[in-house]
């Protein structure tokens, strides 16, 4: 039975969401205190974190961004702060998924599975010169390794899943932000700046992301 790590200090809300997985086959541990969860995580390994932003002792940013330093266990972030700098700081960390309040349990239980799927049933991915491991988050271009954020290596996987197809803004809005919320597609266009400034630094000259004028991105290596 995979376990699952509940990091939130509403006991109640805590207590309702391990009912929910546990009815749906896993097992729970439950932590109130941030401090407490970088040691436990080190400690007993999970398989996925239930991470609120907001905690006694410790911020939930600050904790899944100490968690990337050592491990990769998938993490899902649980906030009632929507605004777009929180949604974008805890993507680039290293969160797999964000959930804002108020929520149904069931719809939580539906985001581990689908999150635990992905990251248990992916092998690295390889397009020509690029390979994709979405275990590692980790991306290299001819054997040179690029340095990105979660949100990078999510859109160039995306891009890399079907080279040469056009993505609109909105359609990689819709697989990078499953909920759209309070994110334009300004956000996208920042991202893939920042994207090609990373491959350019990694290998000079290798121009793989393309713009279409009027419809949008595609990946060609």
């Amino acid at each position: 039975m995979k376990t699952i790590l509940i990091v939130e200090d509403e006991r109640k809300l805590a207590s309702l969401l391990s009912d929910y997985l546990l009815q749906a086959g896993f097992e729970t541990r439950m932590i109130e205190d941030g401090r407490d969860v970088v040691p436990h995580v080190r400690q007993t390994p999970p398989e996925l974190i239930l991470l609120d932003l907001m905690l006694p002792g410790r911020d939930g940013m600050e904790i899944c961004k100490e968690i990337r330093t050592f491990s990769q266990v998938p993490i899902i972030m649980i906030t009632a702060r929507v605004e777009e700098i929180d949604r974008l700081l805890g993507l680039e960390l290293g969160a797999d998924d964000y959930i804002c309040k108020p929520f149904s349990p069931r719809e939580v239980v539906a985001r581990v599975k689908t999150v635990l799927r992905r990251a248990g049933g992916e092998g690295p991915h390889q397009v020509a010169g690029l390979v994709l491991d979405p275990q590692r988050y980790l991306a290299t271009l001819h054997g040179h390794e690029l340095d990105l954020t979660a949100v990078e290596f999510k859109l160039l996987s995306i891009l890399a899943a079907h080279p040469g197809r056009i993505y609109s803004r909105l359609q990689l809005m819709d697989r990078i932000y499953p909920d759209r919320r309070v994110v334009s597609d300004r956000t996208i266009d920042s991202h893939i700046k920042k994207l090609r400034r990373k491959i350019d630094a990694a290998l000079p000259g290798a121009d793989i992301i393309h713009s279409i004028y009027g419809a949008g991105y595609k990946l060609e290596v």
